[in-house]
């Protein structure tokens, strides 16, 4: 018993340390995706991963560097003999050009997988933001249906001190009423956490706000089949499985350029102390390929490309049946939510409004009210439910199409 007093104060407590400050202001979806973006440690992390594959490509440009050599014959300075010499390695079969194409292949595919990156903050964000406008409806509904057994308690407590309901009946009402208290707190305490999940976006900067500027009541729009079929070739995971094909074909031809051997050509004088003369120096050399002709090497580069092949195959037939289950929900989530909202919810008001005055007027017991109210706020929630199911459904289709307009695929109240 103890513990269930110390709970509101310490749940007060928490309120007043994570509630934002006086000054702070309204979020809206636009400031919370900015502030992901321009804030959020992974995505830090994948900016820095493709300047540094700008590194490797520059890297992957550089030619040989020449060799400069001594060779001292004879140790005695009257008849000893010096040759300095310049060797400068000359890659043949394409060498360069290969780790080049590949290098740069590997560059968009970082380039890429940070757009993808991004597209999945922005749906992360989004969904969190819905989220929290959802949390912010629930406690709003929570604190009506708060307000309804109120209304009930009193009409009960009323007609008690009437003589016309038993003690019993006022007691239902009043435990009714604590019921939706407890709900209450339960839904501060997702609000509360909803805030936390959204601000964690933009990492250790922190951004106070009082709330998330939006309606609940808004639903994703439904994108056209069209749109959805032209960007599915786009999406981010076929891009890197077919960037993914265009670098193992450069690797590839690495491999075979390797078979040819690099040509080595050197220049030089000699100078013979005892001749008192100097003579220039002339040669050249290149590897024989008769024991080393790198056929497993491309065996391999050669089966990773085919594996890439394969790969490209497998993610497109992945991001068509994610993409499909995505917009099927999104589609069965809206049609559920308008439907609560527009045919269900006004008869379920309806019903308990007529209940509630039957229950004045003594035509109905205190059970059909509680029954009336009950239903209406658990088909509040399930609109809700709906639409914040619909919001999820929209956003994983934005990150699934890379899609990065914001909001995710426009917004409709219908």
């Amino acid at each position: 018993m103890r513990h269930l007093l110390f709970a509101p104060l310490v749940f007060a407590v928490l309120i007043a340390f994570f509630s934002p400050t006086a000054g702070a202001a309204a979020l809206s979806l636009d400031q919370a995706i900015a502030l992901a973006l321009a804030h959020n440690p992974e995505l830090a992390s994948a900016r820095l991963e493709v300047q540094a594959l700008e590194g490797a490509e520059t890297q992957a440009g550089a030619r040989p560097n020449p060799e400069l050599g001594v060779l001292l014959e004879d140790t005695r300075s009257a008849t000893r003999s010096t040759t300095w010499q310049l060797s400068q390695a000359i890659e043949l079969g394409g060498k360069r050009d290969a780790r080049l194409a590949a290098a740069a292949r590997a560059r968009e595919q970082a380039l890429v997988l940070l757009q993808a990156r991004q597209a999945e903050l922005r749906a992360a964000v989004a969904s969190g933001f819905f989220e929290l406008l959802g949390a912010q409806e629930q406690l709003r509904l929570t604190q009506a249906a708060l307000a309804l057994a109120q209304q009930a308690s009193s009409v009960s407590a009323k007609r008690l001190l009437a003589g016309k309901i038993p003690p019993l009946e006022s007691a239902r009402a009043q435990v009714a009423e604590a019921g939706v208290r407890a709900e209450l707190a339960q839904s501060n305490s997702e609000l509360l956490l909803a805030r936390q999940r959204l601000a964690a976006f933009w990492g250790p900067h922190p951004a106070p706000f009082e709330r998330a500027d939006g309606e609940a009541e808004l639903l994703p729009a439904l994108p056209a089949d069209a749109d959805v079929g032209s960007r599915l070739g786009q999406a981010p995971a076929i891009r890197l499985a077919q960037l993914d094909i265009a670098r193992r074909q450069a690797l590839s031809a690495g491999e075979r350029a390797r078979r040819v051997p690099d040509l080595t050509v050197t220049l030089g004088a000699k100078r013979d102390a005892e001749l008192g003369r100097t003579q220039a120096v002339l040669g050249f050399s290149i590897p024989l390929p008769l024991l080393d002709r790198k056929q497993g090497q491309l065996l391999e580069a050669l089966r990773r490309e085919d594996q890439a092949r394969a790969l490209l195959t497998a993610a497109k037939l992945k991001a068509q049946t994610e993409v499909t289950q995505a917009l099927e929900r999104l589609r069965l989530s809206r049609q559920q939510a308008l439907l609560l909202r527009t045919d269900v919810l006004p008869l379920a008001q309806s019903a308990y409004e007529a209940a509630l005055k039957g229950y004045e007027l003594g035509k109905f017991a205190f059970l059909d009210v509680l029954d009336a109210q009950r239903s209406l706020f658990q088909l509040r929630q399930q609109a809700l439910r709906h639409s914040a199911d619909a919001w999820r459904a929209a956003t994983e289709l934005d990150r699934l199409l890379g899609r990065d307009d914001t909001p995710p695929t426009g917004l409709s109240k219908e």
